[in-house]
């Protein structure tokens, strides 16, 4: 792209190139290079495509929750202590025991690795591999990192994490990411990607986390309703659109009766309600597919159904019992 600079031949201020292949800047009006092999400080960028106008960026990105050291671009020193002959045996064994040797010794010098920041990329990656397992957006997983280092590492003199299931730990934070960023997950999906804990492991580090976020960091915790999840329940059911909004009419009137069970739970037995409604055949879903949609249990769902039906006439809306269309 062509800009302007002031010309030493042509005494004036005229349109200059700048070869970024050899770091020149050149006068269009005389050829006269004005300055040669200037850095450029800008972004650096490239594509595989000759074709592409989206090139991708060179490199990670830079974490701004890991130190000013390493921002996850540190450079580890591996030490070699493999004896380069039967008479360096003795020599190798000894740097062995002493901790490593020069080279980690160097490493440490240097700064080039931070105790730290490694244990915290490893855990960022575990919440990263959960977050893709659920097909979770990007910001549900930073925040998750971003209440993990609040927790876990803003105060270290408590040693909150010590002892603890760091997978238990990061799929809390997950959960509790979700609801704030209100795309709630059920703790039963957050347990089917969490490296084989237990759920009832999860559930104690969700409530540790939760009492720690609100006493610290004065973090109220996120309020969950059925209508949380309906929506989402309602489109891997394939569900049809005047269905989804009967469902979501039915949901908001749950608030004004004294229903005591779970979430999720409420709403999966209104799904199956409104689904047994329907005029259609085709539309009415299964209590094994709605189970499996919701992560419910079969017999939950029929109990659930026990506690909404004296509320049923008013819950469901009428227009979609007698077949009109939503207004």
């Amino acid at each position: 792209m062509a800009d302007t600079e002031y010309c030493r031949d042509c005494k004036n201020t005229t349109l200059v190139v700048f070869d970024h292949a050899t770091g020149d800047t050149i006068c269009l009006e005389c050829g006269l290079v004005l300055e040669e092999h200037f850095i450029d400080e800008k972004c650096e960028w490239r594509s595989f495509d000759d074709d592409s106008n989206d090139p991708n960026r060179v490199g990670d990105p830079l974490n701004p929750l890991l130190s000013d050291t390493s921002y996850g671009l540190s450079t580890i020193i591996v030490s070699n202590n493999k004896p380069r002959n039967n008479n360096d045996s003795s020599s190798a064994a000894t740097t062995t025991a002493g901790g490593g040797g020069g080279n980690n010794l160097l490493s440490r010098r240097c700064g080039l690795t931070n105790a730290g920041d490694e244990s915290l990329m490893l855990i960022f990656k575990t919440i990263a591999t959960m977050s893709e397992r659920l097909n979770l957006v990007t910001h549900i997983k930073d925040r998750a990192n971003e209440i993990y280092k609040k927790v876990v590492v803003g105060d270290q003199k408590k040693k909150i994490i010590k002892g603890r299931n760091r997978d238990a730990v990061s799929a809390a934070c997950l959960f509790i990411a979700c609801g704030q960023e209100h795309s709630t997950r059920t703790l039963n999906e957050i347990w089917t990607v969490a490296n084989g804990v237990t759920k009832k492991s999860i559930g104690h580090e969700i409530v540790k986390i939760e009492k720690h976020l609100k006493a610290e960091l004065g973090v109220e915790k996120e309020v969950v309703n059925a209508g949380n999840y309906v929506t989402r329940f309602c489109h891997k059911l394939g569900m049809t659109i005047q269905a989804i909004k009967a469902t979501q009419e039915a949901v908001q009137k749950l608030e004004d009766f004294d229903i005591r069970r779970n979430p999720a739970t409420l709403a999966a037995g209104v799904i199956f309600m409104i689904s047994r409604l329907s005029k259609i055949d085709d539309e009415k879903k299964l209590l094994g597919d709605i189970s499996l949609a919701t992560g419910v249990a079969e017999n939950t769902i029929r109990n659930a159904c026990k506690d909404l039906h004296p509320y049923a006439s008013r819950l469901i809306p009428e227009w979609y019992t007698t077949g009109s269309k939503a207004q």
